[in-house]
């Protein structure tokens, strides 16, 4: 896509002489004969970098409506780099500028490959602080190796090799299956292996975004857009450009937001709230959600339309009942990263470990035998650890015999948690309602027991 520059002139064969360079050098050329008019312009079209005549008809010495342009542009939080431009040599009014925000300095007339060169820089200097931009915003979602990615169950290889498969391509997927099962860890998994594995992957809890900051969050505001607004700030939109957008908890957006993100989805184009400059996305979607889509879409809490544009490829993640065989291989990875983590090496695992993980069926599935082992690594006072030690429920086929067994608060509060959102089907706010508790503080306690579905 071709690059958009504005040419700031009084002087009409002034702006024929720089569109004519520019459009032979495949850019897009806008012009405005004033100061002002090149406002209203900045206000409607996206501009990449602005040619400026500092001297206009009503004042050809001092350059102020040049400054004066400038200060407005910062006033008004507008980034564009900015090329001041004068048919008078003067250093004094060339620092000015650069003061007031300007980016370079040329005089007219210019040099054609010197404007150019000029221009070819600052587009340059731009897109690097718009990658620094993102990659700030982004700090806390660096990409990593997750634990869900450990298998030998004939179920999970078939599902690796359909992934490898699909990987490649820029088809939107859903992910379903239930909570605990590595959702995420697939999505990343996916993007590590596709087209755009060195661009950015972002993820975003759709079920935790608030529906006042939806559009927000997603496309990004201007400093002022709002109350709170008290700077720029990216959207995940763009934050994901050229890179992957992954949407966790997809069904828990709310239906009067759902079309604005279809829109999107559609067209690859939004608007900053704030703005009215249409950007354009260009994003690899993959979402997740344990919910039942049937039925959320039957009883109008879904969008069909938008349903069927997430779901081009759907991959079911298994439960980790139904892939018994990798019980055993993940219980050895999580020891092993526990003891890491808690610097306790050496730890291995008793022969009778084995029946009692097996035995069980986990219903928080991966995250559930995560936590177990993660427990039976802090307390392991030995070098082995046995079935004994295991903190977990009885075996399924015994548990209608057996008393509530003993544990600790925390303990019953995030069973409790994995037992609602596995009842309401992954959907938070209804998980919440059962609960008895407000949707920000099962959000909380999620966090606190990095619960994720």
């Amino acid at each position: 896509m071709s690059l958009t520059i504005l040419v700031v002139d009084d002087m009409a064969d002034v702006r024929l002489s720089a569109n004519f360079l520019l459009s032979s050098q495949h850019y897009n050329v806008l012009e405005a004969d004033s100061v002002l008019q090149a406002i209203e312009v900045i206000k409607q079209d996206k501009v990449d970098l602005i040619l400026l005549d500092m001297n206009y008809s009503s004042d050809t010495t001092s350059g102020q409506e040049g400054i004066d342009f400038l200060t407005k542009l910062a006033k008004l939080d507008i980034t564009i780099p900015v090329i001041a431009m004068t048919g008078w040599s003067s250093i004094d009014l060339a620092v000015k500028a650069m003061q007031q925000g300007a980016a370079d300095f040329i005089e007219k007339p210019w040099d054609n490959q010197r404007l150019l060169q000029i221009i070819k820089q600052q587009i340059q200097v731009t897109d690097l602080k718009k990658q620094n931009r993102r990659l700030r915003q982004h700090q806390h979602q660096q990409i990593e190796h997750k634990e869900s990615l450990v298998w030998q169950s004939k179920a999970m290889s078939t599902l690796m090799a359909d992934i490898k498969r699909i990987a490649k391509t820029d088809a939107t997927i859903l992910l379903t299956g239930e909570n605990g099962t590595g959702k995420s860890s697939i999505a990343t998994y996916i993007h590590q292996l596709s087209s755009r594995q060195q661009q950015s992957f972002v993820t975003v809890n759709m079920g935790a975004i608030p529906e006042s900051l939806f559009e927000s969050e997603l496309f990004g505001h201007k400093k002022g857009a709002f109350t709170d607004a008290k700077e720029t700030r990216v959207g995940r939109f763009e934050m994901a450009n050229e890179g992957t957008l992954f949407l966790d908890e997809i069904a828990n957006i709310p239906l009067a937001q759902q079309a604005k993100l279809l829109r999107v989805l559609e067209s690859n184009e939004y608007e900053m709230v704030g703005s009215s400059i249409t950007e354009r996305a260009n994003i690899r979607l993959i979402s997740a959600s344990n919910a039942n889509f049937d039925n959320l879409i039957k009883d109008e809490k879904f969008r069909a339309d938008l349903f069927y544009r997430l779901n081009t490829i759907e991959i079911h993640i298994p439960s980790l009942r139904e892939r018994v065989e990798d019980i055993l291989p993940l219980a050895h990875h999580f020891v092993e990263k526990h003891a890491l983590r808690y610097g306790k090496t050496g730890l291995l695992l008793a022969d009778d470990v084995a029946d009692k993980l097996k035995s069980y069926d986990w219903p928080g599935n991966i995250r559930e035998l995560s936590h177990v082992m993660e427990r039976a690594v802090l307390f392991a006072d030995e070098n082995v650890i046995s079935a004994q030690s295991l903190v977990i429920k009885k075996p399924i086929n015994n548990a209608s015999n057996e008393a509530f067994p003993f544990m600790t608060l925390e303990e019953a509060e995030q069973k409790l948690l994995l037992q609602a959102l596995q009842k309401t089907a992954g959907l938070t706010a209804e998980a919440a309602e059962l609960l008895g508790i407000s949707k920000s503080a099962i959000y909380r306690r999620m966090e606190k027991y990095d619960i994720k579905n």
